[in-house]
């Protein structure tokens, strides 16, 4: 470290975007436990004569921790008594008479100290984005082993999700990660054992490895089918649900209410974003 006089004038602090008390511990975060040691280990300098003349570097090193402090990440603690232990020293600092070139310093340090407890970075808040759709009519293929989009007609719940054209298509307007949930109503009219697959598409694309399979056992042999997939998204992305029957007689059944049960949907879907999403 070099020997340079002190230097009356303040080193700069970046404000770092760290709370001064880690919510999740109730402790003082690993940040500004390592802030307040650079302080720590100035007023231990200043107690000797001899390392006086080093301080200016010493607080060119708090600055330095202190714009550490932005990237901090790791979830370290100290006890509240450490840091009252370390800001009795930097009072000691002040009131000791052979630093008097670094009062001045050392005040508005603890100025900007005071402003950053006072004046916390902004927390970016989530933006929600969600989408609830159903279809009220039984969706059917046209031709066996051959893709075909499944429809939506109504929309129960919508911010920033929507049915898009052809209605197949599920819009999202924001950049995120976003959980695809859905259930689907099967239902065979063939005697026989039919197989049915389901599987999703990202801007007209099959996603890899998305797909499931049922098999219908014989004829009025209705299947509850659920699937939930995962997407990372860009605003204007669209999501499609496809399917293929090994028969025709496979189909994704919608029926009306029949007391004491409310009406059966050909399917549910949810949509939404509630995972590292901020804007």
């Amino acid at each position: 470290m070099a020997t340079a006089a002190p230097d009356a004038t303040p080193t700069p602090i970046t404000p770092p975007y760290v709370p001064i008390i880690d919510p999740r511990t109730g402790n003082v975060h690993q940040a500004w436990y390592m802030f307040f040691l650079s302080l720590f280990r100035g007023a231990q300098a200043a107690q000797d004569p001899n390392l006086a003349p080093q301080l200016s570097d010493v607080f060119a090193d708090i600055g330095a921790a202190a714009q550490a402090a932005q990237l901090a990440g790791q979830q370290g603690a100290a006890s509240v008594s450490d840091v009252a232990a370390l800001q009795t020293a930097v009072q000691a600092l002040a009131l000791a008479d052979q630093v008097s070139a670094t009062r001045d310093e050392l005040a508005a340090l603890s100025t900007m100290v005071q402003g950053l407890a006072l004046n916390p970075a902004p927390v970016p808040r989530r933006r929600a984005r969600y989408g609830s759709f159903y279809d009220t009519t039984t969706q059917t293929a046209t031709v066996i082993n051959t893709a075909k989009e499944i429809t939506f007609n109504t929309t129960d719940l919508s911010n920033g999700v929507t049915i898009g054209s052809p209605t197949s298509r599920i819009v999202v307007d924001t950049e995120g990660i976003y959980n695809f949930q859905t259930s689907i109503q099967l239902d065979s009219t063939v005697a026989t054992a039919q197989e049915f697959y389901l599987w999703f598409r990202v801007n007209g694309v099959d996603v890899t490895n998305s797909a499931s399979q049922a098999r219908v056992q014989g004829n009025n042999a209705e299947v509850f089918l659920a699937l939930n997939y995962f997407f990372n998204l860009k605003a204007g992305d669209y999501v499609e649900l496809m399917f293929s029957v090994s028969n025709l007689g496979v189909q994704l059944l919608a029926s009306g209410p029949v007391a004491p049960h409310p009406g059966i949907p050909s399917i549910i879907l949810t949509v939404a974003n509630n995972i590292n999403v901020v804007g």
